[in-house]
């Protein structure tokens, strides 16, 4: 089970569902959460008429970053106390951004990432930041759409599968999630036969591992034709309402 999470909490706007979430599985588990927050140092020089920087306006930005700051420790913490869980709260005042060292080194200690996806009408700095911190932590990551806002429990789960190291990799990490959903299906798209098994069976290998460890699995194959693997992959869970 996941023992350490670690939520993101990039903005104002999204702590309080990341929170939540992180919150919500720590319940399950007994887990200790640990609220990491970025405070972006802006490292672009603002240029007054005599092409000097301008130091009010710089001090007027750090203000706002460290008030944002301010917010969603506030957030977190009123989260925590509410549920009585062990946590604590990690805020870093950096020019990297999510990129930095400390932030780093934080999220690959945590057997699981929580974060919020990008809400396409508020566009903020340190979400475009927080993608690409998400890659290079190595660590499992579940994304919170950003249409969710509250934790629902996982029911049902597809495993978009092609049998790369990837998809492998990403299917043991959620080993947990897997076996508390009531169904796990793994989807195959234009799956090929190999040594192993026919294109028919893509995935049994997998499944059968999965079923010893008391996950409720079925296998499930389709083909392309004129769409994208992604597109086809998108309306399988639309269909199921997985």
């Amino acid at each position: 089970s996941y023992k350490t999470i670690l939520a993101i909490l990039d903005t104002a706007d999204n702590s309080a569902a990341v929170a939540d979430f992180a919150f919500a599985f720590a319940a399950e588990s007994g887990a200790h959460v640990i609220g990491l927050h970025a405070e972006i140092i802006s490292a672009v020089p603002l240029v007054a008429p005599m092409e000097i920087p301008d130091p009010v306006a710089v001090q007027a930005l750090q203000d706002m970053a460290h008030s944002e700051t301010l917010a969603v420790e506030r957030i977190f913490r009123a989260k925590a106390a509410a549920t009585g869980a062990s946590y604590e709260w990690r805020s870093f005042a950096t020019s990297t951004g999510y990129g930095s060292a400390p932030l780093i080194e934080s999220a690959r200690s945590a057997d699981l990432l929580i974060a919020s996806q990008a809400d396409p009408a508020k566009p903020s700095d340190s979400q475009v930041d927080v993608d690409s911190f998400l890659f290079e932590t190595g660590r499992p990551v579940l994304m919170i759409p950003y249409i969710i806002r509250q934790p629902k429990p996982i029911k049902r789960v597809l495993i978009a599968w092609n049998g790369s190291k990837e998809a492998t990799r990403a299917t043991f990490d959620a080993l947990p999630i897997l076996q508390a959903a009531e169904a796990v299906e793994i989807f195959s798209v234009d799956p090929t036969e190999t040594a192993t098994h026919s294109a028919t069976t893509a995935g049994a290998e997998i499944a059968a591992t999965l079923a010893r460890h008391g996950v409720n699995v079925t296998l499930a194959t389709a083909a392309s034709g004129d769409k994208n693997t992604s597109h086809v992959i998108e309306n399988r869970l639309s269909d199921d309402s997985i």
